[in-house]
């Protein structure tokens, strides 16, 4: 902490330069008057430190608190503080370009809204999504009409609808669970509770849409013009999504970095969960990003934070963005070449003097710590090659043996409190939740376990890192409160029927429908496609077929809008069918809800 230069002050410049103007007051809400973002809540981050938060956390969560429309660069703004993640207008000929339309519908409206109050009424005459992880589509809706009536040109990274529905429809339950505690949603924003993620203050809580891309960048070099505005492309596969772009305003010299280059270090798996990504090609992309780009270029942003100006600065900001992954990847790599586990590794990992005092290189969103650990599983898997690890029990039934070898709960308590008022916390946790996951009822042991985490979560400069260790003291202290999670539904009106089908397998419930035999053919009758799908050894298949085989036990005929509602409970208004009506409730009988809740912490 000593080597920090807080008294830097060129990134609070920056964030504050070129603010046109605020929403005040800074709350959004839905159609029906419920608040799904409030940024005024956080005016407490005004104050000095208390405490019970980590200085540098402190002090990142007062920039990305602040909130309003900023100019850029002539004819480029941002909307920053009305969400986890920025939104870009760009200026054409005939109207305004938007980049990345937030989290929800409503914030995005209310963005957009607070743009055209100071640069006038001027139409939407394209969308880009930078990336393919929800902060950066799920507002569409709000930027653009459902169905995208007029037209208007959307462009995405090759790739990005296959991702984005497998990161938020395939393991999206259990990813917004984790989310509950990525973000901190639940904890009161309050000093000694949650003050920021780090790569943002919080998620916005409003309806989430999805409107499908209608133009793909499918290599780097690709110029696109859009309302006049030519853009040219890099895409960044595997870095900080597996579907991901950078590009560049020739006429503007300003280049988008999307979120390959923000001002913290990132993940390489995010604790919400995500496919691991590369470090080595990211690091790459970011030295190609200098080689293409810095020449051309007097101002960088990115879908978060605020931008770089300068080619010196820009070009010394990449670098050092560059060398981190680089740096991470390649150490982790001489490391376990050396036989270190994943763990050990994390422990020994020192950042090199210059990177570890570089503001925009600090952990507050990514740690060195899990990200190293992210690295190892990339190339080793989760096995760290001990043979007494292979086959190990699972969390409850370990723990209830690791207590009763240590002599009961009551012994471990008081060992925990031992190794707590030795400061060594990491481990008392580990001692108080094999009581927890032994004895679920042991209310001493849960109050404990809840006061180490909130020690350690005061502790973290990660923000992700202090709003799991405070979630977890919460429902600790208060029981798990469940909360619907449905991100994916409003999502569905972007989905192939091919990724409809997909999440129809994933809820059906092996078990149950180990006996089940079943065929059903689906004929669409606004796209002219014809699928079978097949039920057997509780596996739910599909194929596209050509036409009628004749055997199938049951043939519907819809649309796809017609096919959401049915899947959704809504009934069978607009869907044909010919054969044993009894197939298709036969079906839904071995499909799981489709949003259950379940703990983290407690079993």
């Amino acid at each position: 902490m000593g080597d920090l230069a807080f008294g830097d002050r060129t990134d609070f410049e920056n964030a504050e330069r070129g603010l046109v103007g605020s929403l005040t007051p800074g709350v959004v809400k839905d159609a029906d008057g419920r608040v799904v973002w409030d940024g005024d809540v956080f005016r407490f981050l005004d104050g000095p430190c208390p405490e019970s938060v980590h200085p540098s956390l402190w002090r990142q969560s007062q920039l990305c608190a602040k909130q309003g429309l900023y100019e850029v660069t002539t004819g480029i703004y941002q909307v920053r503080g009305l969400d986890l993640s920025n939104m870009t207008l760009v200026e054409g000929d005939r109207g305004v370009i938007v980049i990345d339309p937030l989290v929800s519908v409503e914030t995005a409206a209310a963005a957009l809204k607070l743009y055209r109050e100071h640069r006038g009424e001027r139409p939407v005459t394209g969308l880009v999504y930078t990336h393919s992880h929800v902060d950066h589509f799920g507002g569409a809706e709000g930027i653009v009409p459902a169905g995208n009536p007029d037209g208007v040109p959307i462009v995405a990274p090759a790739g990005f609808l296959e991702n984005a529905v497998s990161e938020n429809v395939y393991a999206g339950t259990a990813m917004a669970r984790r989310a509950m505690y990525h973000t901190g949603v639940l904890l009161p924003k309050a000093p000694d509770g949650m003050v920021g993620t780090g790569l943002g203050q919080t998620a916005s809580s409003g309806r989430v849409s999805l409107i499908p891309p209608t133009l793909d960048i499918t290599r780097s070099g690709q110029e696109e013009v859009v309302d006049g505005v030519r853009i040219v492309f890099q895409l960044t596969p595997g870095t900080e999504a597996p579907a991901e772009m950078n590009f560049h305003f020739p006429e503007r010299r300003a280049l988008c970095l999307a979120e390959n280059a923000t001002h913290n270090l990132h993940n390489i798996l995010t604790l919400r969960g995500a496919v691991v990504r590369d470090a080595r090609v990211w690091s790459r992309y970011l030295d190609e990003a200098i080689t293409l780009f810095a020449d051309g270029t007097d101002v960088a942003f990115a879908s978060h934070h605020w931008p770089t100006w300068g080619r010196e600065n820009i070009v010394e900001f990449l670098s050092q963005q560059r060398d981190v992954y680089a740096y991470l990847h390649d150490q982790t790599l001489r490391l376990l070449n050396q036989g270190h586990t994943g763990i050990e590794i994390a422990e020994m990992m020192e950042l090199p003097p210059a990177l570890a005092g570089a503001w925009h290189a600090r952990g507050y969103y990514g740690s060195v710590s899990h990200n190293v650990k992210a690295i190892y599983q990339r190339y080793m898997g989760w096995f760290d090659g001990n043979p007494s690890r292979l086959w190990e029990h699972p969390p409850a039934e370990a723990a209830r043996r690791y207590v009763e070898c240590m002599g009961g709960a009551s012994k471990v308590l008081a060992m925990a409190r031992d190794y707590s008022g030795q400061g060594d916390l990491r481990f008392a946790a580990t001692l108080l939740d094999h009581v927890v996951f032994a004895d679920p009822d042991n209310e001493h042991a849960k109050t404990a376990l809840a006061d180490v985490l909130q020690r350690l979560g005061e502790g973290a400069e990660c923000g992700t890192w202090r709003n799991f260790y405070l979630t977890g003291a919460m429902e600790l202290r208060e029981g798990i409160r469940p909360i619907p999670m449905s991100i994916s539904g409003g999502m569905a009106a972007g989905l192939s029927v091919e990724q409809v089908f997909d999440s129809m397998a994933i809820r059906v419930n092996g078990p149950k429908a180990w006996d089940e035999h079943l065929t059903i053919d689906w004929k669409f009758t606004d796209t002219g496609d014809r699928y079978r799908m097949t039920l057997s050894n509780g596996a739910l298949v599909h194929r596209r077929v050509g036409g009628d085989d004749g055997d199938a036990e049951l043939t519907l005929t819809l649309t796809r809008p017609a096919l959401f509602g049915l899947l959704d409970g809504k009934g069978t208004e607009g869907v044909g069918s010919s054969g044993d009506a009894a197939v298709l409730r036969r079906l839904l009988a071995v499909m799981d809800a489709p949003e259950p809740d379940f703990p983290i912490v407690t079993p």
